[in-house]
């Protein structure tokens, strides 16, 4: 055997993440390096005090003890590994390799057992899960519960949050309490800060709005505990970002609010903001737990032993001086009632918008803080249920939006001030400064503000008036409507009245004259719609059109295709030939194309011979004769209906004809108007035509 042995892929655990690296052990100590970090983890022989084999997700793995209380997880290893580490430690390290079997049962009652820095949960002697209690980082207590928190690993992609315990009460220990047994013995070993020695001072029964409740705030030198009825919270002076002290806009109660990175944690809830709302009126005597000497020592002057004021001044100042920042309050802005914030509401809460000197912050449900370096651009948009307000708009750099709505249209001249005079970029500045050009914009009526959105529905309207009155003007005869006239023109029309006067039919005829427009408009529509529907007429004897070469070849391939794909349909056997052809070779789509190339010629030379031989042409001499056809009778209608107009013109009430005579020529079933007005004109000219022989039956007659 040799004096090492060295794995590859082998697989350590770190705050849920599965790391890989290499690992070998040497004579004289067990080292790990990651691939991911480079790290190095070296133990040494003489510190290993228990090694255990199990199998795990990733195959095999070794757990090692070591006598300082540490606990080392490695997995990745095959079953073929055990025998030669196994010999490997008993040889060098004098530490028996043993197997240990898990518990897959999936049973969630068992036996917690702590074994050093480690929580076990077992079931039937087996374990189940083990928990390094150095990765707790806070430990809750409650009826029959324990809730242990844990350290999160930001490599991870799925962390896991919190494990609860159920602890039954023991009915033979009166004395004792499980619960609080069992979160002693967490607490021992879990990285979790602890409350040692006496807090510096101690703030009771102060009113908290996040997280909501009255909480005992007692200060430690190096932490902060929030200790209320249903939670506890550890903050250390480390996470603290900034300090706030904000005036109410009532003037009678302040804001503390306190910025944290990381932010305490409440299940899956996270609060980066502790708000914390006191009276003015409310004062206090503070004595610090510290003598006199190391109060000086410690604090230089900022703090005394014995102090009074304000309860919102004590805390601040307390917390100043242990925190070592400043407390940030707000500048010079004054709201339009003389307020230093400005009241609005964010997403469904109302609150108070604070404008800082190098930020705005919102307090409170959701609290914001927005520093003026992250901002992109800020808007002023008008609210969206009433005029009588605005939103006011801020978009990050990162692209995220907080929208600020329902603000007073009187505080509008003072926040535009505001961020005018801090350089911050106003995505609507020309608007907006147009408008408060005007003396304070916001302080008449709504009726005196310009409204985009009612100006161009007056635009719309104005458009649509005009529109109406054209129409109006153009189809006045169409459309007007008067009842008395509409009656003399449907009897006129329909021959339903035999009696009807010269003056009547003069006035149908005046009638119809204005009509005549869109009648002749209608007719042209009519005479269009069979011109599209006229097909080509196919020339059976022409020669048929040479095929592409895709189709020369899909004819010649159709039937090896169906060969190679028994049962396929038609259309997949174009969809299958479209395939084949475009992974054809060049040269054999040049050979079929040369192929088309010639049956193309073939055609062109066929179709020559075909239209010299005299084919192809008394279909379209036929066509042409009907045109022309048409083109003379369209011709004669015109040049009949001028003649008319003369001879009405110059012939008057000469003219007549009674409505009973019919001609040969002309059909009693004719109903529109435009007909109508046509079968007058013929009739004169059929008067004029056949006079003669109703003249010679007279005299016969005679």
């Amino acid at each position: 055997m040799g004096d090492t042995l060295e794995f590859n892929e082998i697989y350590q655990e770190v705050k849920g993440s599965w790391n890989d690296g290499r690992l070998r052990f040497s004579k004289q100590n067990v080292v790990y390096k990651s691939n991911k970090t480079g790290k190095v983890d070296s133990i040494t022989a003489t510190e290993l005090t228990q090694a255990q084999w199990r199998r795990v997700c990733l195959g095999h793995g070794i757990k090692l003890c070591t006598s300082g209380g540490h606990i080392y997880k490695y997995d990745g290893f095959r079953d073929a590994d055990f025998e030669k580490i196994s010999d490997y430690f008993k040889a060098n390290y004098k530490v028996e390799l043993t197997e240990k079997d898990l518990c897959v049962k999936g049973w969630n009652w068992g036996t917690a057992k702590f074994n050093g820095p480690l929580l076990s949960f077992e079931v039937n002697d087996n374990p189940a899960f083990e928990i390094p209690l150095s990765s707790v980082s806070q430990c809750a207590t409650g009826k029959n519960e324990v809730t242990l928190e844990f350290h999160q690993n930001d490599d991870t992609e799925v962390s896991l949050m919190e494990v609860r315990f159920y602890v039954p009460p023991t009915p033979g220990d009166e004395g004792s309490d499980p619960v609080e047994a069992f979160a002693q013995n967490v607490l021992s070993k879990a990285d979790v800060i602890q409350a040692t020695g006496d807090a510096v001072c101690i703030f009771r029964e102060l009113q908290c709005l996040t997280p909501r409740g009255r909480y005992d705030i007692r200060i430690y030198p190096t932490f902060l505990h929030l200790h209320g009825k249903t939670f506890d919270y550890k903050i250390p002076y480390t996470t603290v970002l900034r300090l706030f002290l904000l005036p109410h806009k009532d003037q009678r109660q302040m804001f503390f609010v306190i910025s944290l990175d990381p932010p305490i944690k409440q299940g899956q809830t996270r609060y980066h903001f502790l708000i914390l709302l006191f009276s003015k009126e409310e004062d206090i005597n503070l004595t610090l737990n510290m003598s006199e000497e190391e109060v000086e020592r410690r604090f230089e002057g900022k703090l005394n032993k014995n102090m009074s004021g304000s309860l919102y001044e004590m805390v601040s100042r307390v917390m100043k001086a242990l925190v070592n920042r400043k407390i940030t309050v707000p500048g010079n802005f004054q709201g339009h009632s003389g307020a230093q914030c400005i009241t609005c509401s964010y997403k469904a809460s109302s609150g108070l918008l604070y404008p800082l000197e190098r930020g705005f912050i919102y307090v409170h449900k959701p609290p914001v803080h927005l520093r003026f370096e992250e901002i992109s651009y800020v808007n002023f948009a008008r609210g969206t249920t009433t005029t009588r307000s605005f939103d006011f708009e801020i978009e990050t750099k990162q692209g995220n939006q907080y929208t600020f709505s329902s603000i007073e249209r009187e505080e509008y001249g003072k926040l535009f001030d505001f961020v005018n005079a801090k350089k911050l970029s106003i995505k609507n500045r020309g608007f907006k400064e147009g408008m408060k050009g005007d003396d304070d914009m916001y302080s008449d009526s709504d009726d005196d503000q310009h409204d985009a959105y009612l100006e161009r529905m007056k635009q719309e309207g104005k458009i649509r008036e005009e529109a109406n009155d054209s129409d109006d003007s153009e189809g006045e005869s169409d459309e007007s409507f008067n009842p008395g006239e509409e009656d003399d023109d449907i009897a006129e029309e329909y021959d339903s009245k035999a009696s009807a006067s010269d003056s009547s039919a003069d006035e149908a005829d005046s009638d119809e004259d204005r009509k005549r427009k869109p009648a002749k408009k209608a007719k042209v529509v009519k005479e269009k719609k069979p011109r599209k529907k006229e097909k080509k007429v196919k020339d059976s004897g022409a020669p048929k059109r040479p095929m592409s070469a895709y189709m020369l070849w899909l004819n010649s391939s159709r039937e090896r295709i169906k060969a190679d794909n028994p049962g396929i349909s038609v259309t997949e056997i174009s969809k299958k030939a479209g395939e084949m052809w475009k992974q054809l070779s060049k040269e054999k789509k040049e050979e079929w194309e040369g192929k088309a190339e010639e049956a193309k010629r073939d055609y062109e030379r066929a179709m020559k011979e075909y239209r010299e031989s005299g084919g192809g042409s008394s279909g379209t001499s036929k066509k042409e004769r009907k045109k022309k056809g048409r083109k003379i009778e369209e011709k004669k209608r015109k040049s009949s209906g001028g003649r008319e107009k003369e001879r009405d013109r110059g012939a008057g009430g000469d003219s007549f004809k009674s409505r009973e005579f019919i001609s040969s020529e002309e059909s009693s079933s004719e109903s529109d108007r435009g007909k109508g007005r046509k079968r007058k004109g013929s009739d004169d000219e059929e008067e004029e035509v056949a006079s003669t022989p109703p003249s010679s039956e007279e005299s016969g007659s005679d």
